[in-house]
């Protein structure tokens, strides 16, 4: 609902145009989001922040933090610089990535809060300081990358980009960090593989053909424009050139030979 009501407002107040393939791929992106949310399984349940920490500190998380850190550092500090005023995908890559530990880290709050009310001790732990740290670093970052994103591109492709990217890096990491993977079944990884293919089609069709006049109006033209007229030849009189060209200048007259 964010993704179409982002773009019918920036269509509206902002003037910003989404044309029919920009629209398709809104609704691709929200149906693979959907087809990936609905087959990815259940988190495992945790309940103190001694098993949050515990989860942190797998190989496997710890692993994949690194790799996230190392792109956005590579994001942020080398192609954010010199190609995020023309790409799109590198301010939200940006987000997206970060957004990995803003999740993670609202997860181990909300374990906190939920023992603070319960009376446990969790404001001595030092896994909620370093949450609270982490959450407030990553939200900074996101706030500042995505109002970058905004003043430089359309509003109707930031959105649902965002939320396509968002998403995916944010399912990733529950599966990695709560090792849901384990759990899931057949059908549940074809579902996530298509919902993921069917949001990169998404993607596709919002970022290609942004700048095409493409309506349901001038479908028809727009079509009509990529065709060549064929080349019909009458089959009883055939018109072959002799091009001496190699021998006569070609501003000299051309001689032609027609059989019938």
């Amino acid at each position: 609902f964010s993704v179409l009501c982002s773009a019918i407002l920036s269509s509206y107040l902002l003037g910003e145009r989404l044309n029919l393939l920009g629209k398709l791929g809104c609704m691709l992106s929200l149906v693979g989001s959907t087809v990936m949310v609905i087959h990815a399984p259940e988190d495992e349940e945790v309940t103190t922040l001694d098993e949050m920490s515990s989860k942190l500190k797998e190989p496997g998380f710890l692993a994949y933090a690194a790799i996230l850190l190392a792109v956005c550092f590579l994001l942020i500090f080398y192609l954010a610089p010199r190609y995020g005023q023309s790409n799109i995908l590198i301010y939200l890559t940006i987000c997206s990535v970060i957004g990995a530990f803003s999740v993670s880290s609202v997860k181990g709050l909300g374990i906190a809060i939920k023992g603070f009310f319960a009376g446990r001790p969790v404001l001595q732990h030092p896994l909620t300081w370093i949450l609270v740290i982490t959450l407030v670093a990553s939200i900074t970052t996101q706030i500042n990358y995505l109002n970058k994103s905004l003043d430089v591109f359309n509003t109707s492709l930031v959105f649902p980009i965002y939320y396509v990217l968002f998403t995916t890096i944010v399912i990733t990491t529950s599966i990695i960090l709560f090792r849901e993977w384990v759990t899931m079944t057949v059908v549940d990884i074809i579902g996530t593989v298509c919902g993921f293919l069917t949001i990169i089609l998404g993607v596709f069709l919002l970022h290609a053909f942004k700048d095409m006049d493409v309506s349901l109006g001038n479908l028809p033209q727009v079509l009509q424009s990529g065709q060549q007229a064929p080349v019909t030849r009458d089959d009883k009189n055939i018109l072959i050139e002799v091009d001496n060209s190699s021998i006569a200048p070609e501003d000299k007259p051309q001689v032609f030979m027609i059989y019938t």
